[in-house]
């Protein structure tokens, strides 16, 4: 049956043969006639939102200009209402097959349309079209949308020549303007946003009128740039231009400010606004979750519940991120359960990010999972083409799969993709869970092909550079974080080089290379409290205790706050550099001059800095005088001490107290067992090592690995299996006979096997840290420092024979074990035995 629309339509038909055959030869003949049916049948065809009916109605027309009215309408409508690009572009080729020809009307609605699918090939086609009928040097409403529509596609040069051209024909508006600036915007170039803005304020365009458009555009450029003054110079200019009521202008005030960290002014904003809508109320919970003010945002979205405003996703996913960028992974994840439940919010890609970081944050694997198989769903749902939208989600799942332990996973999700599918985020994510999660040569491996010529496209950011630096310093690779060093200077990371500089601060340290470090601190412009905590860890590793206190000292000259983190670094390097009444010093004066609680963790600090300097009894009335009850730390390091001092009662209570906390590792078995062993009782030793077994405890084994002039060689205890290994144990041999000769008598209680001493000191030889040092000294020249670097604590019987070995070598050996740095030189150690 047919329609009103389609019968007319056949009616136009017919006639249009009748008045053929009568001899009638122009439409407007024709429209003499037929004019208000026509119109009317089209009209209906087109406000209908039926494009085929409309189609088939201006098909029956024969080229007139009135008719352009109607494709031009159809197009708009097509576009603007049924939002449906394809379509529209579909009817401008049929407009064409039909031989009518577009106006400079048609020209903006094709250029959007192509814009808004970000088809360069098909707005290219257009743009040869226009400039064929001559719309390109004329029209400025034809060259504003061209402007926009490259702007779309991310083609900036093209857009940047076509506003260039505009301004030498001098056929321009505030529009060409607002479309260049809005351009930049959207490829994040941001100072060329405020150029824009400056010369379209300035005197040779006095004439222009900024809209508020113009500062749309302008303020998240401040915002980007963190220019908050060149911000306050827009805000001023909007109150003269008495624009600052408007409510786009408002919201990207207030945006602004936001961004910026200056909350004061956001929140001024938000109360002289007298209109208010969601997005208002977004930006200043965003604000809020963005620096840390998570209580703030939770309250005032608490409130927009209360006062029933319409929850937009981006306040749940606000609320979301802030939590979870906090670290409480389960109350973001609650918030996330609340957000399920209303049934106005549907989580977007944003909010699915935000609950993975969540997830990654609180370690839950399971949840985590469970967000993994709804973004699936939710994807194919969707039908979701933005591969930025997929990228998003995809890149976190990747890394909450690699911070919850399933680093497998995540390289699975991340081969998958295909190396070249991947963006800068997704490769960053996957250097930093293997760097995290101790598997630091894979994190280097891909970073180094990440930076390869090959992969051009792919340059790293700031967080690339830090997690390369994290793997750098958990191998000691200080060759490699020198390049990485040397990359960050070339490349001028300028906008986060204090974030870089405190992770180079902390690569170099953890290296080996402490004055290296300084002299980074040192070159920094600006420096915060991050950036002094590193480097007093980094001096507190390498045992320089004075140093630390030095640096503390200048921290508090430079009116940096003082928190428990910073007492937490002095106490450890007091530890380990024998400053005992130093230690006890700043460890009163914390509650008194600064307002700090001690916490366990200050408690461990001092019960092993007395237990290192033998004061075993202070520190048990330490220990009886805790306001909170003794953790695991606090015996842990008591029982370090008892093996030093070989106090086995002592030593046999705090494993009594380890096992009542449940905190039995092999760490403490082996303590225990070495303790009794070193005493001579060999019937305790052999049934602590029957315990671990029974229990299924494994003793690591030491490992050392040694910087070569190639390659880093790994060594065990007893190893034989390196290419060299004769020529190691010859060298070892002669320089143990040398040494023995200038005093040297190997310390057999660290052989703990129920042997003859001389089977004990063939044991001693065998160890892996005299191994790695033989295999340094065949490799490096003469006058170069040897690196190794220990997975557990250093021997004492190797650090005894190291400390005579550079006597009579040529080099200064820095050997880094589980809890810092010894630097052997001249026959001394920089621990000075407070190890």
């Amino acid at each position: 049956m047919l329609t009103t629309i389609q019968r007319k339509i056949k009616l136009i038909k017919a006639a249009k043969i009748r008045f053929a055959i009568h001899g009638y030869e122009t439409i407007n003949d024709i429209d003499s006639h037929f004019q208000p049916s026509n119109h009317t049948c089209i009209m209906e065809a087109i406000s209908s939102n039926s494009p085929e009916q409309a189609l088939a109605a201006l098909q029956c027309l024969w080229p007139s200009a009135s008719g352009v009215f109607y494709w031009n309408t159809l197009i708009k409508n097509t576009l603007l209402y049924a939002q449906d690009c394809v379509k529209a572009l579909h009817i401008f080729r049929q407009m064409l097959r039909f031989n009518w020809k577009p106006d400079g009307y048609t020209y903006p609605y094709v250029f959007k349309a192509c814009g808004e699918l970000k088809s360069f090939q098909w707005g290219g086609c257009a743009h040869g079209i226009a400039f064929r009928d001559g719309f390109v040097h004329s029209n400025v409403f034809v060259c504003n949308a061209l402007i926009a529509l490259y702007g779309r596609c991310g083609v900036l040069d093209d857009a940047s020549k076509m506003f260039d051209e505009m301004l030498q024909r001098g056929i321009y508006d505030v529009i060409s303007w607002n479309s260049i600036a809005a351009a930049y915007l959207q490829s994040r170039n941001a100072q060329k946003v405020l150029d824009v803005f400056r010369l379209m304020t300035s005197k040779g365009h006095i004439w222009l009128r900024t809209d508020v458009v113009s500062l749309v555009n302008v303020l998240p450029a401040c915002a980007s740039l963190n220019a908050w003054s060149n911000g306050r110079e827009v805000h001023g200019y909007a109150v003269r231009r008495g624009l600052v009521e408007d409510i786009f202008v408002g919201n990207a005030l207030l945006d602004m400010y936001a961004k910026c960290g200056f909350m004061d002014e956001a929140e001024r904003m938000f109360e002289r606004m007298e209109i208010k809508d969601v997005v208002t109320w977004n930006a200043l919970v965003t604000g809020y979750s963005q620096i840390g003010r998570y209580d703030d945002a939770l309250g005032l979205f608490e409130k927009m519940r209360e006062e029933k405003i319409k929850l937009n996703v981006v306040s749940w996913s606000a609320v979301i991120a802030g939590y979870a960028q906090r670290g409480l992974g389960e109350e973001a994840l609650d918030v996330f359960r609340d957000m399920m439940r209303d049934s106005n919010s549907e989580p977007n890609v944003v909010t699915l990010a935000s609950v993975l970081s969540a997830c990654a944050a609180s370690g839950t694997l399971y949840k985590g999972r469970e967000i993994h198989c709804y973004a699936i769903k939710k994807m194919l749902n969707l039908d979701w083409n933005d591969m930025e939208d997929d990228l998003m989600v995809i890149n976190g799942l990747i890394d909450m799969y690699a911070k919850c332990e399933s680093v497998n996973v995540a390289s699975r999700m991340f081969e998958s993709m295909g190396r070249t599918d991947g963006n800068v985020v997704t490769w960053t994510v996957m250097i930093g869970g293997h760097a995290q999660h101790g598997e630091a040569n894979d994190a280097l491996g891909l970073f180094s092909e990440m930076v390869s010529d090959k992969n051009k496209l792919l340059v790293p950011n700031a967080f690339t550079i830090s997690c390369a630096l994290v793997a750098c310093a958990r191998l000691n690779a200080l060759r490699l974080g020198r390049q990485i060093h040397a990359y960050v200077l070339r490349n001028r990371f300028e906008s986060a080089m204090l974030f870089v500089a405190n992770c180079l601060i902390d690569m170099y340290a953890k290296s080996g290379d402490v004055h290296a470090a300084r002299f980074v601190f040192d070159s920094m412009g600006q420096k915060n409290t991050i950036s002094w905590t590193t480097l007093m860890t980094g001096y507190g590793m390498h045992g320089f205790g004075e140093e630390v206190l030095q640096v503390f000292n200048g921290m508090r000259k430079a009116g940096l706050p003082i928190d428990g983190v910073t007492f937490l670094v002095v106490l450890y390097a007091c530890s380990h550099s024998g400053l005992v009444d130093q230690g006890m010093d700043y460890f009163n004066k914390m509650r008194r001059d600064f307002g700090v609680v001690p916490g366990a963790e200050h408690y461990a600090c001092m019960v092993d800095l007395l237990g290192r300097a033998g004061r075993l009894k202070e520190a048990m009335n330490l220990i009886s005088m805790m306001s909170m009850k003794p953790t695991a730390a606090v015996w842990v390091a008591l029982l370090g001490a008892c093996r030093i001092h070989a106090n086995v009662e002592l030593a046999e209570y705090a494993a009594s107290r380890l096992s009542e906390l449940e905190c039995e590792n092999d760490g403490t078995y082996t303590l225990l067992s070495n303790i009794y062993a070193n005493a001579g009782r060999w019937k305790d030793a052999i049934r602590i090592r029957f315990v671990m077994k029974r229990k299924g405890i494994k003793k690591r084994p030491g490992c050392s690995w040694v910087q070569g002039k190639k390659e880093t060689a790994t060594f065990y205890v007893g190893d034989r299996s390196h290419a060299m290994s004769e020529k190691i144990y010859d060298l070892l041999e002669d320089l143990i006979d040398r040494i023995k000769v200038m005093g040297y008598i190997p310390d057999t209680s660290f052989a703990l096997h129920d042997v003859d001493d001389e089977e004990k000191g063939d044991l001693l030889v065998e160890h892996s840290e005299k191994l790695a040092l033989a295999y340094g000294i065949l490799t490096s020249p003469p006058g170069l420092p040897i690196r190794i670097t220990k997975n557990l604590r250093v021997c004492g019987d190797c650090h005894i024979a190291i400390t005579y070995i550079s006597k009579i070598i040529e080099h200064e050996i820095i050997l880094r074990d589980s809890s810092r740095f010894h630097h052997f030189k001249d026959g001394s150690c920089s621990c000075k035995g407070y190890w």
